[in-house]
């Protein structure tokens, strides 16, 4: 049961980190993990500076992809951290 779970944390992680290396101008990594009203602020954001604010979820794309998988776990999905 152990391995389960933490084998669909690993696959939350990866997909997250991915999508917010390529789409985290759209917030597509902060909508994947729940994150619906920071989601649309990273998408207003990346409009009004004409993709700049992107950079904020290509950076968090690399810090999800680096932490360990139960660290991830504990603090996006348990601990609902919502930036950095």
């Amino acid at each position: 049961m152990e391995n389960t779970k933490s084998g669909n944390v690993e696959n939350k992680k990866v997909i997250a980190g991915v999508l917010g290396i390529l789409l985290g101008a759209f917030g597509a990594h902060k909508f994947y993990l729940g994150y619906t009203k920071e989601g649309i602020i990273q998408l207003i954001v990346s409009v009004v500076t004409c993709g700049l604010g992107g950079m904020v979820g290509f950076v968090e794309g690399i810090i999800y992809l680096t932490k360990s998988d139960d660290e991830f776990y504990k603090t996006y999905q348990l601990g609902r951290k919502a930036w950095f």
